[in-house]
């Protein structure tokens, strides 16, 4: 076979054909068209084969992604699914929403080079998309069933990932979840713009065909007691994610259209969902010919601002504390929504809320400065006396980030540890809480971060809950003998 590789010298970085940002602005379809095989093929060529692979260094996964690269340069689609899918359970929504920029494909030697790099993720979609529409995606089928049940709690990709892992090993496997439908935040949470919701449903429908039951609109604590949820079962695995937003103090803040991201986003994914929402409806959370002022930097800001545009808003603001450079979210999102219309205020901090008529007209904000750096790296943003200025909003979007809920308290068990952030305490190695048999994986233990590391905590909880279970049935041998 002739050499299909090492071709980033001849050949130049290509993404698929992106629709145009007036055309995109009216709907919430995805923004990228599909590789066409021969383009998949040639772009996957470029790969290197680097002796040391930084992108798969710097992938939470650690996915395979120079074999696979290959694989499909050399048109072998179906083994590159199945490298792909040997260390990700969901290779096609992590191919959609994963910052490449930042992990993978901002590694990537030949990027670093300034040939650009591979384009890993959208080579990664195709991959996984052309395995669906071809039948080579199966659901698990354990070699053996064992007699042993896990509930999860919590059906977002931590829990789901950790659950396809414990069928795997043929465990019983239960998933309770508050929301009525599976998936967490990549249903309710991000848009179909960044993630089609049949992207989801037809994974959730894949794990239900291999043998793993769902529990819906169960909220543990209130629903069914957490004490006899361990009774149901020989371990659970909290995997609930951080879904507390985080707070804003200033004069103002309580102004009617001044709403939190999670319940505006909810409310867009909802209602493209077909579902009725009344705050939705009455334009409490809808931007429809609204001046929009979005507060924050990360992911969650740029859904946002892009959901805003897509609404019909008059126009579209972001304000953040530091600037570009410092964005935690990914650059690729925000040249993205730059192109859509969006107004970024870099360096600026909301100081107070201007009503009118009870109801919020501008944002005063105050501009910053970035000082020395704090113990993280970061510089710290300091506000410069005297220089103010005012951008008119009468929908303001608190996009400032999540916090852990206070679980002990909602599950009604003082015993589970927490640490000083809130997030619950467990031993790094095992995976265990301070309570025998439960475990935690995920946002509710590392703060709010991407979905594919808690993908990854999925996969290694699941090892260990298996660890556990079989040093408990050797236990039980031993004493019965």
């Amino acid at each position: 076979m002739p050499n299909r590789l090492l071709k980033f010298v001849s050949l130049g970085k290509a993404m698929p054909e992106k629709r145009q940002a007036a055309v995109r602005r009216a709907d919430f379809g995805e923004i990228y068209d599909e590789f066409v095989p021969q383009a998949a093929a040639e772009q996957a060529g470029r790969c290197s084969q680097c002796g040391v692979p930084f992108c798969q260094v710097h992938c939470p996964l650690h996915n395979n992604i120079p074999d696979w690269l290959k694989l499909t340069a050399e048109g072998r689609l179906e083994e590159a699914y199945e490298m792909a899918a040997s260390t990700n359970n969901f290779p096609d929504i992590c191919g959609r929403i994963c910052p490449q920029d930042r992990l993978c494909e901002g590694n990537c030697v030949i990027e670093q080079a300034g040939h650009g790099t591979v384009t890993i993720g959208a080579v990664e979609k195709f991959i996984t998309d052309t395995a669906w529409e071809r039948g080579w995606v199966k659901p698990v089928r354990p070699l053996h069933e064992r007699s042993q049940s896990v509930g999860i709690v919590g059906a977002g990709p931590g829990g789901l990932a950790a659950a396809e892992e414990l069928r795997r090993r043929g465990y019983k496997v239960t998933v309770y979840d508050r929301y009525d439908r599976v998936g967490g935040l990549l249903i309710y949470g991000i848009p179909n713009f960044k993630l089609e919701k049949q992207i989801v449903t037809r994974r959730a429908e894949l794990l239900a065909e291999g043998g793993v039951d769902y529990v819906l609109n169960c909220e543990i604590g209130r629903d069914l007691g957490f004490e006899e949820l361990r009774a149901r079962h020989d371990a659970v695995l909290i995997a609930t994610g951080v879904y507390k937003p985080r707070e804003l103090k200033a004069p103002g803040v309580g102004a009617d259209g001044i709403v939190q991201a999670i319940d505006y986003l909810t409310a867009s994914n909802r209602t493209g969902l077909g579902d009725r929402v009344a705050d939705f409806e009455s334009g409490l959370l809808d931007a429809a010919g609204r001046r929009v002022v979005v507060i924050g930097g990360g992911d969650t800001a740029m859904d946002c601002v892009r959901t805003a545009v897509r609404q019909g808003a008059l126009s579209v603001s972001c304000l953040y504390r530091r600037d570009r450079e410092n964005m935690p979210g990914s650059l690729r999102e925000v040249g993205h929504a730059e192109e859509e219309g969006v107004k970024f205020l870099w360096l600026a901090q909301p100081e107070a809320f201007v009503e009118k008529s009870a109801r919020v007209a501008s944002v005063k904000a105050q501009r910053i400065h970035l000082g020395v750096p704090d113990a993280t790296g970061r510089q710290v943003p300091r506000a410069i006396d005297g220089e103010s200025f005012s951008v008119e909003g009468d929908l303001v979007i608190k996009a400032l980030g999540f916090d852990p809920e206070d679980l002990p308290a909602k599950f009604g068990t003082p015993g589970l540890e927490v640490t000083r952030w809130n997030t619950i305490k467990i031993h790094h190695r095992r995976m265990m809480t301070s309570l025998d048999g439960v475990f935690a994986a995920g946002d509710i233990v590392r703060g709010a971060s991407l979905v594919v590391w808690a993908v990854r905590d999925g996969r290694d909880v699941a090892a260990q809950i298996h660890r556990y279970l079989k040093a408990k049935v050797t236990t039980m041998a031993v004493a019965a003998e």
